[in-house]
């Protein structure tokens, strides 16, 4: 279902439905990935093993994560699938990303470690058929609250605004569900 250049697609499989928020940007591809990667900073994954070897308390990680994500959010993996679907002769661009911020994990962690199935969120940024740029996620909310759990719903919930400030700060349109709840 496409509403003012933002579409919402809904798979379902097994009582679970997905809730796929597809918005089109007003960007080049490039220039949009650059500017959703310096947004969403990579992970420094040897600071977390340094606080892990020290024993640090969460205080001192919930300090370096907030002031390594200006926006809530990291990049824990990235992936330019361009290059290997070229070989199979599809050459459209296209990243993959895996987003997320372990403090808010937590949060849901502590409640039910499966969580974890869904966090950090997988994003995608490509080119659509008529070339123009998108950005892809899973709506947090819909997914976390499969749980059944009021305390993971309601951090699924912030989630979906931490996207939403993301979005608005990218320049790119919000879906009006992000906000709804």
């Amino acid at each position: 279902m496409a509403i003012n250049g933002m579409r919402q697609d809904r798979v379902t499989d097994n009582g679970y439905e997905a809730h796929r928020l597809t918005v089109a940007v007003d960007a080049p591809y490039d220039d949009f990935r650059q500017r959703y990667e310096q947004a969403v900073p990579r992970l420094r994954r040897w600071r977390l093993v340094l606080q892990v070897a020290r024993k640090a308390n969460w205080s001192a990680v919930t300090s370096l994560t907030n002031a390594s994500a200006p926006h809530g959010f990291l990049r824990y993996w990235s992936s330019d699938v361009k290059p290997l679907m070229s070989l199979a002769g599809v050459p459209t661009p296209c990243s993959s990303y895996l987003m997320g911020n372990h403090i808010v994990a937590e949060e849901m962690f502590r409640h039910n470690p499966t969580v974890m199935v869904y966090v950090p969120m997988q994003t995608v940024i490509t080119v659509d058929s008529d070339g123009g740029t998108t950005f892809s996620i899973e709506q947090p909310s819909r997914a976390l609250a499969t749980f059944g759990s009021p305390d993971i719903a309601s951090v699924g919930i912030e989630l979906d605004r931490k996207v939403a400030a993301l979005l608005q700060h990218l320049g790119a349109p919000v879906p009006p569900s992000l906000l709804a709840s």
